[in-house]
């Protein structure tokens, strides 16, 4: 790109800040707006999204949930509700982020930041596909296979409905924002926070890490903590492969030569 073709882009981008604040205005409002949509939906099927979510523990053999406070099952409605407008308005409140951020961007900087908004609820949803499907599942029969007669005592599981859903969500947004990671370790290699030879000299600590993580996150059984472990790793390994082949394309547009590590 010429010297005036990069001057008439700063030019192009620059606004009073008087306007950015009226522009993040509307796009807060817009965000604020599908928000309220989603929610007004969701709570209207939010017995039938818990009914989804219940799922795993009806697997599990437990036939029973309660509630021991009298507005329990009613904010466990709303907290259905609102996690389930979240999941669904997150592409509009993605979309007008870009929008208020695009502007200032060079036409570069839009085309490499655009690939990791648009990756970021592919993984999402792949972390939490995880975690529904295998670990809370696996987590579960562990969890509940305490049941029985201890000590001449029958000792029974009867979860409240909130801890269930508390528990739920915790698995959702710990494998789903685990998955993130690829997407933020790329952005800090474009940021130069750091580089790829870094990253590679610090795999053994990410292992360490990883399994930290997931002995934090999940319950203490060695499946559940495997479970996200091993993704964790990969996904590192999956980073540090997505940044080679960025600096490949960079270096190859410089017209230089990448340096192996």
């Amino acid at each position: 790109m010429s010297e005036p073709e990069i001057e008439n882009e700063i030019d192009a981008s620059r606004a009073p800040l008087l306007d950015h604040l009226i522009e993040l205005r509307r796009r807060l409002l817009y965000c604020m707006a599908a928000l309220v949509v989603a929610f007004g939906v969701s709570y209207f099927f939010a017995e039938d999204i818990f009914a989804f979510l219940v799922q795993p523990l009806l697997s599990a053999g437990q036939k029973t949930v309660i509630y021991t406070q009298i507005f329990e099952a009613f904010f466990v409605k709303v907290k259905v509700a609102f996690f389930a407008a979240m999941m669904i308005s997150f592409p509009v409140i993605a979309n007008q982020l870009w929008q208020f951020v695009a502007p200032g961007l060079y036409r570069k900087e839009k085309r490499a930041l655009l690939p990791f908004i648009l990756a970021t609820p592919v993984l999402f949803i792949g972390g939490a596909a995880l975690a529904y499907y295998m670990a809370i599942p696996m987590a579960l029969h562990f969890l509940l296979s305490f049941q029985g007669n201890v000590g001449g005592v029958n000792q029974e599981a009867l979860p409240a409905i909130g801890n269930y859903l508390s528990f739920v969500m915790q698995f959702l947004f710990a494998f789903g924002l685990a998955f993130l990671l690829p997407v933020l370790l790329m952005l800090l290699e474009r940021a130069g926070i750091v580089t790829r030879k870094q990253l590679i000299a610090a795999r053994r600590y990410a292992i360490v890490g990883a399994t930290a993580i997931a002995a934090v996150l999940t319950p203490p059984d060695l499946m559940s903590q495997v479970l996200l472990a091993v993704p964790l790793i990969l996904l590192y390994e999956v980073a540090i492969i997505g940044i080679w082949f960025t600096e490949r394309k960079r270096h190859k547009e410089a017209g230089t030569d990448i340096v192996e590590a």
